[in-house]
């Protein structure tokens, strides 16, 4: 047709059909575009399964239909670059950055802490398919396609960093003041650790999206902290973001020649997630002041302390915070149990003589009448205590209860028996456990709880009633 003179016929008619079939392509993947009025209306669960629907298509769409058509283009107009360029601008230009709209409208909904997953997904797929989309439109009249990527791109990045400090703020917020029954594991807890394994799967666009975002803390914390702080070098000097950092023009464009920087700021997330379980243990230590039993605050810390140390042991979060973190975090869970050990069986320690020493019938049975009843207080105000829910810590602790009553009572009990023998059966009847039978008290109140760790979600406002948080949505990594 070109050499018979309709040249500008065929590029018509060549633009027409093959629009016709890649709109229809697209189509058929079941994309569409929404506008924020649509977007409005919808729930959570539908947006979220269009989402879905979009993070299928994409790859599709770019490495199969726009690719495909460019090799089309190529190939018939193979003796004109302008014909070849203009034909693939009008056939795909339009359906490209339609597409690549749609994460910008989901950046641009409104914003809640279970959105982020999608968001940073959608982070990821744009960024995956940044050097196809860079390589098929690079040419001026597919600049839009490249721009809107980039829009998309800066815009799912800001509103991460957002949700982020938003998340952080939650904490911060987090009013409730009610006691977890037997100083178990706080719901607060359990969801903030929860949402932050999720996150560890997002290390790379996470460091993406803060490279350029240095950490800066968004609220001090108290001073019983700062030990804390200075503990972990990345978080005791803050620095500001770069004011120049907000803007990126196409030309020095961070994705330009891959979906990732190559000198990936891993620390900068790092940082950031450190800080966030810093913010959550300060928290926790503000709820420890409200039970009124000092020993069981210790308990309170050290269940919660040692359940944040297990999840990021079990999760990605340890290739984050690592070794020294899990390490350091890990004694302080179990000075917190020594110090309940300390407080809640110091009164039964307190009751066996030193060397387990008696002189006369009348001490030995006065100071068998107080162990019996300091053991017996110890056991009942503990009995509905969650006493140590990480089954580890709690062998530890157990070991550790026992050596510090049993060994000192069995020298008692020896020593005592035969002098209150003597005293008449009255006397004898004072003595009213072995050695085995204080063990197995102890062992029993420890191996008691085992099964009702779970019960600290009971007893206190769900803390999704008072963030306003509600559960990290399953995050396309984890489909």
């Amino acid at each position: 047709m070109i050499s018979a003179g309709y040249g500008k016929e065929c590029v018509q008619v060549y633009k027409k059909m093959r629009k016709s079939a890649v709109d229809e392509s697209i189509h058929r993947l079941g994309c569409e575009r929404l506008t924020q009025a649509q977007v409005r209306k919808l729930d959570w669960a539908e947006f979220e399964s269009k989402i879905r629907d979009w993070l299928a298509a994409a790859p599709i769409a770019f490495r199969t239909i726009f690719s495909d058509e460019r090799l089309l283009c190529d190939r018939v107009f193979a003796s004109s670059d302008a014909i070849r360029e203009s034909c693939f601008a009008d056939v795909a230009r339009d359906a490209a950055a339609s597409l690549l709209a749609f994460p910008e409208t989901v950046a641009r909904s409104k914003r809640s802490p279970e959105k982020l997953f999608r968001i940073l997904d959608l982070y990821d797929a744009v960024s995956e398919l940044w050097p196809e989309i860079e390589s098929m439109f690079s040419f001026e009249a597919t600049t839009a396609v490249r721009s809107q990527a980039l829009a998309s791109l800066l815009r799912l990045a800001e509103v991460a960093r957002s949700t982020m400090a938003n998340f952080e703020a939650a904490i911060q917020k987090d009013a409730s003041r009610s006691r977890v029954p037997g100083g178990g594991v706080h719901s607060l807890t359990r969801y903030v650790m929860d949402y932050l394994v999720f996150l560890a799967d997002y290390e790379l666009p996470l460091t993406d999206i803060f490279a350029d975002f240095p950490f800066q803390a968004q609220s001090p914390l108290p001073e019983s902290f700062d030990e804390a702080l200075q503990a972990t070098p990345s978080l005791s000097a803050p620095s500001s973001p770069s004011a120049d950092s907000t803007t990126t023009s196409f030309e020095s464009s961070p994705w330009s020649s891959s979906p990732y920087p190559a000198s990936s700021a891993v620390g900068s997330i790092s940082v950031w997630i450190a800080w966030l379980v810093l913010v959550l243990i300060c928290k926790l230590d503000g709820k420890a002041e409200l039970y009124r039993e000092v020993a069981l605050s210790y308990l309170f810390l050290a269940n919660n302390l040692q359940y944040i140390v297990q999840k990021v042991k079990e999760s990605g979060l340890r290739l984050l915070l690592g070794d020294e973190w899990v390490a350091r975090h890990g004694a302080k869970a179990r000075h917190y149990a020594a110090s309940y050990e300390r407080l809640a069986w110091a009164k039964v320690a307190a009751a066996i003589p030193e060397d387990g020493t008696v002189t006369a019938a009348v001490e030995a049975w006065e100071r068998m009448r107080g162990f019996n009843t300091a053991l017996e207080a110890a056991c009942r105000g503990q009995a509905g205590w969650v006493v140590v829910a990480d089954g580890g810590l709690r062998e530890e602790v157990m070991s550790a209860v026992a050596a510090l009553v049993v060994p000192a009572y069995r020298a008692f009990y020896k020593r005592s028996r035969p002098v209150l023998r003597v005293s008449g059966a009255a006397s004898a009847a004072v003595v009213r456990f072995s050695p085995e039978d204080v063990r197995n008290r102890i062992y029993g109140l420890f191996g008691g709880s085992m099964g009702s760790g779970s019960s600290g979600d009971s007893g206190t406002g769900s803390s999704r009633g008072s963030t306003g948080f509600s559960p990290p949505v399953g995050s396309n990594r984890s489909e």
